[in-house]
C-alpha cells in the first residue's frame, strides 16, 4: 500500500535508529475499549470507526501508531492491528510503538509478557517498545537489560521510555550503550499549556540524540478551543479528563484566541495550529501522537503535517503560552 501523501510529508529519524516517522503519528489510547484506564478519560469509538480513522491516517501520510498494554489490557493493540489489517498495509510501511506496563512488576516480567504484546499486534511487528512509566520494582538498568535481550532475540526492534526524568533517561541511555544499543525516545507530556520538559529533559534529549514523543499535544482537547466556546460540553467529558480541565478554560482563553486568529489566517483548525507548534518549535527533536475519537480529529492531525507557521506566529504562541498562570 502506498500512502497518497507520503512523497511530500517530512519524515524524522527517531533517535539514532533507522525508524523514519512523520512528525505526527496517531495515539491509540482512545482505542482501549471500556477498560478502566480508558473509559475514565475517553469515550472509545467502535471498531468500524477505528478502522476508518486508521485508514484516514495512512491515506493522509501518517506512518506510525502508538499504543500500550495498559490501554484496555491489550484492547487498543488488538483494535489497531485489526484496523491495519483492513487496510492491507505492509509491515515495512508502518511503524508500531507499544509499551510495557511497569506497575507492581519487576524487569523479569518484560520477557515474560512480550509474547502477549506480539500476539495482540500480530501480524504487525513491534518497532518501538517502551517502558510506560518509571515505576517498576526493578532498577532502570535491570529494565534496560531485559529490553536489550528482546532486541537481541528479534522480538522488538528498538527501545524507548516514557515519563522519564532527564536523570533516569541518562541512566537508560547509559545502560543500553553497554549493549551497543541506542535509546530511541522518551515519551513525555508536552503542549502549549504544559512545557515542563523544557526545564531539563529537552536539553538532555538533544545531547543524547534521543527523540521526544509528545503525548497530550492538545491538552486532552482543551487546545481545540471547543470548550472555550461552549463550556457546557465539559458535562459530557469522562470524569478524570473533566477534572484535569477544571479551572483552565479562563486561564487559557487568551492563548486560544491567538490560536484562533492564526488558524483563521491559514484557513485551518485550531488543533492544526497547536500541533504544528508542538512539533516544530524545538526543531526536529519532538514528534507528537495526538489521539482521535472521531474521523474529523484524524483529518485535523493530517492537516497539521503540512502546516507551516511563520517565525512570528510561533513566537506569538510561545509568548502567550508563557503568560498562562501556573
Amino acid at each position: 500500500m502506498t500512502n497518497l501523501n507520503s512523497t511530500r510529508i517530512e519524515r524524522r529519524r527517531l533517535g539514532k535508529t533507522d525508524l523514519l516517522v512523520t512528525p505526527i503519528g496517531l495515539g491509540c489510547w482512545q482505542f482501549g475499549g471500556r477498560g478502566r484506564t480508558t473509559s475514565a478519560i475517553w469515550k472509545s469509538p467502535p471498531q468500524e470507526e477505528i478502522n476508518n480513522m486508521v485508514k484516514a491516517a495512512l491515506d493522509g501520510g501518517i506512518n506510525w501508531f502508538d499504543t500500550a498494554e495498559a490501554y484496555g489490557s491489550g484492547a487498543s493493540e488488538r483494535a489497531l492491528a485489526a484496523a491495519l489489517c483492513k487496510t492491507d498495509v505492509a509491515n515495512r510501511d508502518v511503524v508500531i510503538a507499544t509499551k510495557w506496563f511497569p506497575f507492581f512488576r519487576t524487569a523479569r516480567n518484560i520477557p515474560g509478557s512480550i509474547d502477549e504484546r506480539i500476539g495482540c499486534l500480530s501480524p504487525y511487528k513491534i518497532d518501538l517498545y517502551q517502558i510506560h512509566m518509571p515505576y517498576a520494582f526493578s532498577s532502570v538498568e535491570a529494565q534496560m537489560d531485559a529490553m536489550a535481550a528482546l532486541v537481541k532475540a528479534g522480538k522488538i526492534s528498538y527501545i524507548g521510555v516514557s515519563n522519564f526524568t532527564a536523570k533516569k533517561m541518562r541512566r537508560a541511555h547509559a545502560a543500553l550503550a553497554k549493549h551497543g544499543l541506542p535509546l530511541a525516545s522518551n515519551q513525555v507530556k508536552f503542549n502549549l499549556i504544559n512545557r515542563n520538559l523544557e526545564k531539563n529533559v529537552l536539553a538532555a534529549a538533544k545531547e543524547l540524540n534521543v527523540s521526544l514523543i509528545a503525548y497530550s499535544p492538545l491538552a486532552q482537547g482543551l487546545l481545540t478551543g471547543k470548550f472555550h466556546k461552549n463550556p457546557d460540553l465539559l458535562k459530557n467529558v469522562p470524569f478524570f479528563r473533566r477534572m484535569s480541565m477544571r479551572g483552565k478554560i479562563e486561564k487559557t482563553r487568551a492563548l486560544v484566541k491567538t490560536l484562533e486568529d492564526i488558524a483563521a489566517a491559514h484557513n485551518c483548525s485550531v488543533s492544526e495550529v497547536a500541533l504544528s507548534w508542538a512539533v516544530n518549535f524545538h526543531g526536529d527533536t519532538i514528534v507528537a501522537i495526538p489521539g482521535a475519537t472521531k474521523l474529523e480529529h484524524v483529518r485535523q492531525n493530517v492537516g497539521a503535517l503540512t502546516l507551516k507557521l511563520s517565525p512570528e506566529e510561533m513566537a506569538k504562541l510561545d509568548e502567550q503560552s508563557r503568560l498562562i498562570p501556573r
